[in-house]
C-alpha cells in the first residue's frame, strides 16, 4: 500500500516513533512517506493524521482512499485539543485512543478502531507519550492490515463541549497549594516546550520535573 503520514511539527516527540514504524512497514513492502505540510501530500491509499493541527479539506482527502485521524479520547466524548491531557488532569487513568475518518466538524467522523491504555498515576510526560504513541501505532498497523474488512461506525451520543487548546498559561503552578494537589499538572507539562512555572514575590520561576529511579 501507499501510505502517507501528516504531522504538523518537525520536532514533535512522536516523529521518532513514526520513523521507526515506517522502516518496519517498508520491510513489509509498503511505500510510506512522512510530511509536515499538507501541500506536500503525494496521494495514495491511506493518509494518517498524527499530531496534525492543519485542516484537511476535500482537495487533500480526495487524493486517498481513506484519511484517518488519531484522537486520544473515547469519541464522541472528548472532541477537541489534547483530550488525554485534560483527562489526566481530571484524575483519569484509562485512556482511550480512537482512529476515525477525517470529517467536518472536527473529530466527528466514523470510527474505525479504538484501543485503550492504562496509567498507574506516577508516569511523567515522556512515559505517557510512550504509551500513547504505542497505542496510536497499533491502531495504524491494524488499519492497514484490516483495511478491506473494517466497517466504520458512526459516532452516537452527545459529545459535549470541544476541549480547548492548551497554552503556556495552563502550566502555571499555585505556590500556595501542595505538590500532591498539583501533581497531575506537573506530570503533563513539557519541561522544554511549556514548562511549569509559578509567580512569587514579583518574580517568575520555572519548575522542571524528572523521575529518579529508586536504588
Amino acid at each position: 500500500m501507499k501510505i502517507s503520514i501528516l504531522c504538523s511539527y518537525h520536532n514533535h516527540p512522536v516523529v521518532n516513533y513514526l520513523r521507526k514504524w515506517m522502516k518496519d512497514l517498508s520491510i513489509k513492502g509498503h511505500i510510506v512517506s512522512l510530511v509536515f505540510d499538507r501541500s506536500e501530500l503525494p496521494g495514495g491509499d491511506i493518509l494518517f493524521l498524527v499530531s496534525c493541527s492543519q485542516m484537511i479539506r476535500d482537495a487533500e482527502r480526495d487524493k486517498y482512499n481513506a484519511t484517518l485521524v488519531l484522537h486520544a479520547s473515547d469519541l464522541p466524548k472528548g472532541r477537541g485539543w489534547s483530550p488525554h491531557v485534560w483527562s489526566i488532569l481530571d484524575g483519569g487513568s484509562l485512556i482511550t485512543v480512537s482512529l476515525l475518518e477525517a470529517a467536518e466538524p472536527v473529530d466527528s467522523g466514523p470510527i474505525w478502531l479504538k484501543t485503550t491504555f492504562a496509567l498507574e498515576g506516577h508516569e511523567l510526560l515522556d512515559e505517557i507519550n510512550t504509551k500513547l504513541f504505542e497505542a496510536e501505532l497499533y491502531l495504524m498497523t491494524e488499519a492497514i492490515e484490516q483495511f478491506f474488512y473494517i466497517k466504520p461506525i458512526q459516532q452516537v451520543g452527545e459529545p459535549g463541549e470541544y476541549m480547548r487548546k492548551r497554552s503556556s498559561e495552563d502550566s502555571r503552578i499555585d505556590p500556595y497549594k501542595s505538590i500532591s494537589d498539583q501533581f497531575n499538572l506537573l506530570r503533563v507539562v513539557d519541561s522544554e516546550r511549556y514548562p511549569a512555572f509559578f509567580d512569587y514575590q514579583g518574580m517568575k520561576y520555572l519548575i522542571k520535573i524528572e523521575k529518579v529511579k529508586s536504588e
